[in-house]
């Protein structure tokens, strides 16, 4: 192998993992917005009223 083909293989190899570490930084930042999107959406659904606070909460189960 000549000096040329060695420093082509380690250029080479070098991209990839840059290439691969930008992938997975993309990947996190995903991740991270999904997250985010589900706990917003977790936050937005009301809240179910006490139980016994409402006219009707009270369920008779032997009719």
């Amino acid at each position: 192998m000549d000096a040329s083909a060695i420093a082509a293989m380690a250029s080479n190899n070098a991209l990839a993992q840059v290439q691969q570490e930008a992938s997975v930084e993309v990947l996190r930042k995903a991740l991270d917005l999904q997250g985010q999107s589900a706990m917003q959406l977790l936050q937005a659904i009301p809240r179910p009223p006490a139980v016994g606070s409402t006219a009707g909460g009270v369920v008779d189960t032997w009719a």
